[in-house]
């Protein structure tokens, strides 16, 4: 499973990478992120479309029509609308949340800058996410790009991970070792 899993990783980076070397050629890194932050975003907003980029019953016609359609549709023109077809005629849609991860990556790189993953229990205003990134740029010696996730379920506090570091401040993990402390006494 751990060997599946790398492989897929692997083709995610290399079709990353050519998105990124085609981007930079045409100066349009800025614009290629923000569409495939859109694209992002409609993944996670639409199960159908989730279920077109995952399912292997479609054939490979179908997932391009379908992502041509939406394409379309979306106004993604240029090298990201052009890249969904590239990645559906070869029937690779299934690794695109790691396409577009490690493009990001590429280009927080390119810019001199480190991503963090910031799970908090509530949304941040503006001001402790400009706090927050002061804060982490002190840690990791870089500028920080912030990509934020609401997680209820943490209860209070926040968990961020900066590469393989991780940080978790959040309430839940806090109340799960007590639990355990107070088992190891009673």
């Amino acid at each position: 499973m751990a060997q599946t899993g790398s492989i897929i990783s692997g083709m995610a980076s290399r079709y990353a990478g050519s998105l990124f070397d085609l981007a930079s050629e045409a100066g349009t890194l800025d614009e290629v992120e923000k569409e495939l932050a859109r694209v992002e975003t409609m993944l996670a907003d639409s199960a159908d479309l989730r279920r077109l980029v995952t399912s292997p019953v479609f054939s490979g016609e179908d997932q391009l029509r379908a992502i041509s359609a939406i394409a379309d549709r979306a106004g993604l023109k240029g090298l990201v609308g052009n890249f969904l077809r590239v990645v559906a005629r070869n029937r690779r849609l299934f690794a695109l949340p790691g396409m577009i991860a490690g493009f990001r990556k590429l280009a927080a790189e390119a810019r001199g800058e480190v991503s963090a993953e910031v799970t908090s229990a509530h949304a941040l205003t503006a001001q402790q996410e400009t706090e927050l990134k002061q804060t982490l740029k002190g840690v990791a010696g870089k500028d920080v790009a912030l990509k934020l996730t609401v997680d209820p379920s943490i209860l209070g506090g926040m968990i961020v991970r900066i590469g393989s570091r991780q940080i978790d401040t959040s309430l839940k993990t806090k109340l799960n070792s007590l639990k355990l402390a107070l088992k190891e006494v009673g």
